[in-house]
């Protein structure tokens, strides 16, 4: 039903550059006797060719067939014969490629692959289902680059692949650790790292698109072979759901690698790209373009991109990239489409973009305009910058560095950036106003792949500070992160207290600043010990992921941290104090406390009356309790988290 809404929809609109009616992207329809191709191309185009080849890479074409208009920005052309196996690219005269919608292609994404895409499933794949989360509030987030995870793992049978993360040790570790949603990086077929020279440790994150619609195939064992990186994406995926762990795709539909060689522009030049009132070509990603979302094709384009990824690899939630790019009703009819599918698919992306773009920002998916995007959420950098300070300035720190004036913006995270009648949006570091609507559209973070990782900016934020204290600041920012009621995201590593040697932005920096030192897990066994119990803390007491905002507002009370003596209200800086207070749910323990104290000094504090069990101090947690405490009053170590419930 909801399909056919959206096409009766998308039908009504009308453009100079595309006529309403055609909704066909490439298509590739084999049989053993002909394949018919068919490719989105303008109708002006002097001539449209269709290219077959024996190999994805080198050697001239084994067949030229001009394609014919059959419709209106419609080119067809039928070959006879069984092409099984074989390659082929289009061409309008601006250079050959696969189209915008190929499913398989060979090494480096240059020819498009004719394969059975049946004969890719791993053994079990039609049984395979997802993960049953009932609540966005439900996950627990763990952003991961596959070469970074695997490829300094001693025991890796597959370092830096797909396949690593079928593998015993890398789903005990994952499980152990609780967390039920893998990130992945982008995954698609990006162009920045050459296939045919992996042996170069040539590194790349990947938000440089190519082929949008199929695996990468540095991280396959072998991307000559089109169907390798296909089986291998899926065995991946199916691995992680038999442990119960959801996979998130993190898709790049803003830009494109370049606009010259990019298939957008080789199949209908200028059609899916915005330009700016002077005739440039608008750059709001920050990477030279930026596509044009609210162009139907391009938006029948995203939509049909995030239907194939679920139908055909069972993906489960998607992160947009620069979000802020992307017209409010393309997003919006995206969330429409998954959730004819399955609601429980999470959609999040980042709400900002990273220059001026061409549409009007009332238009867009920005962090301000998420409450006209019911089901999708965005990263709050209000948190993550009140617990460590700014993006633009490594070195300045926040309320874990003992800078002022960060609490407020703090207690705005917490809450789940939804309005709460305690949090004064006038001392708020980004926002003025609420923007969520309900807490599962914000996502909790205070580090992520794009950014110094936690260890490293409190180092450069803090002068002189010492292992010890790193540590207890790391823990202290993750339990600020995992007691929020928004959804929690961490980055991989971050539970080993990774590294990357200071650098801010490793997007190209080679394996020795990216990669996780597995050897931290048994250096460093308290870090990994109380990330464990801190995940478990929130997945066994829901009290800590309300889901919904009239509940954070009924059940969420933040409190005056004041000394048990004091006779005025005086609120120390450093000092987040709230309880969750008078809640049942599947849960006996009606009113948690939880203090963050940023402090160097031990601060005693004066809490409601009553009979409590600490089950967080000084970097440990026990649910079973660590102490108990009676009366009004409590002592919270320096730079650490405590919790207690009555």
């Amino acid at each position: 039903m909801i399909r056919n809404i959206l096409l009766a929809m998308l039908m009504t609109i009308t453009t100079t550059a595309v006529k309403a009616q055609v909704f066909q992207f490439d298509e590739v329809s084999y049989s053993p006797e002909a394949t018919t191709f068919k490719l989105f191309a303008p109708n002006d185009a002097k001539r449209v060719t269709l290219r077959i080849y024996h190999k994805g890479l080198e050697g001239r074409a084994v067949k030229t067939v001009k394609m014919s208009r059959t419709g209106d920005d419609l080119w067809s052309a039928t070959v006879k014969g069984d092409l099984m196996g074989k390659f082929y690219t289009f061409d309008i005269g601006k250079g050959e490629c696969p189209g915008v919608f190929a499913k398989a292609v060979g090494v480096n994404g240059r020819r498009g692959a004719i394969i059975d895409m049946s004969k890719t499933n791993p053994a079990g794949w039609e049984k395979d289902l997802r993960p049953v989360t009932k609540s966005p509030a439900d996950l627990v987030i763990y952003e991961m680059h596959h070469r970074d995870f695997s490829i300094a793992r001693k025991d890796a049978r597959h370092p830096g692949k797909f396949l690593a993360l079928t593998e015993p040790w890398a789903i005990d570790h994952l499980r152990s650790l609780g967390v039920n949603a893998i990130h992945i990086l982008p995954s698609y077929d990006y162009g920045s790292v050459d296939e045919t020279r992996l042996g170069d440790n040539k590194y790349n994150w990947g938000y440089d698109p190519v082929n949008y619609n199929v695996p990468e195939g540095g991280y396959s064992t072998d991307p000559y072979t089109p169907e390798v990186r296909i089986r291998e994406f899926k065995e991946m995926v199916k691995a992680l759901h038999d442990a119960g762990i959801r996979v998130i795709l993190d898709v790049v539909y803003n830009h494109t690698y370049d606009i010259e060689h990019s298939n957008f522009q080789k199949t209908y030049p200028d059609y899916y790209y915005r330009k700016t009132a002077n005739g440039q070509y608008s750059n709001g990603s920050g990477c030279g373009n930026e596509t044009a979302s609210e162009q139907p094709m391009m938006r029948r384009f995203m939509i049909e991109s995030v239907k194939y990824w679920i139908n055909e690899y069972h993906i489960d939630g998607f992160r947009f990239d620069l979000m802020g790019c992307h017209d409010i009703e393309t997003m919006n009819e995206i969330r429409q489409t998954v959730d004819a599918m399955d609601p429980t698919i999470f959609i999040y992306g980042e709400g900002w973009s990273a220059g001026q773009c061409a549409l009007p920002t009332e238009q867009l998916g920005m962090k301000a305009n998420i409450s006209k995007m019911p089901g999708i959420a965005a990263f709050s950098d209000e948190i993550r910058d009140a617990l460590r300070g700014p993006f633009d300035d490594d070195t300045q720190g926040a309320f874990l560095a003992g800078v002022a004036d960060n609490e407020e913006s703090l207690k705005f995270g917490i809450a789940g950036a939804i309005a709460h009648p305690q949090v004064d949006m006038t001392k708020v570091n980004y926002s003025k106003e609420p923007w969520a609507l309900e807490p599962t559209q914000m996502i909790s973070y205070v580090s992520c792949h794009d950014d110094m990782c936690l260890a490293d900016r409190l180092r450069a934020s803090i002068p002189g500070i010492t292992e010890d204290e790193l540590i207890r600041l790391d823990l202290l920012a993750q339990t600020a992160v995992f007691t929020s009621q928004g959804v929690p995201f961490m980055l991989s590593g971050e539970e080993l207290l990774r590294d990357k040697k200071g650098v801010h932005n490793s997007f190209e920096s080679p394996d020795s600043i990216n990669h996780l030192d597995w050897a931290n897990k048994a250096k460093y066994p308290q870090v990994f010990e109380y990330y464990k119990s801190l995940i478990a803390l929130r997945q066994h007491h829901p009290a800590f992921r309300l889901g919904n905002a009239d509940l954070v507002r009924k059940h969420l009370e933040f409190l005056p941290a004041k000394r048990p003596t004091a006779r005025r209200i005086d609120q120390p800086e450093q000092v987040v104090m709230y309880r969750l207070k008078n809640y049942a749910g599947r849960d006996d323990w009606r009113d948690i406390i939880v203090i963050l104290n940023a402090s160097r000094e031990q601060q005693d504090l004066a809490i409601p009356e009553g009979d409590y069990t600490v089950v967080c101090r000084d970097g440990v947690i026990n649910e079973a309790g660590l102490s108990k405490v009676k009366g009004n009053k409590v002592a919270v170590s320096p730079q650490s988290a405590l919790i207690l419930h009555n």
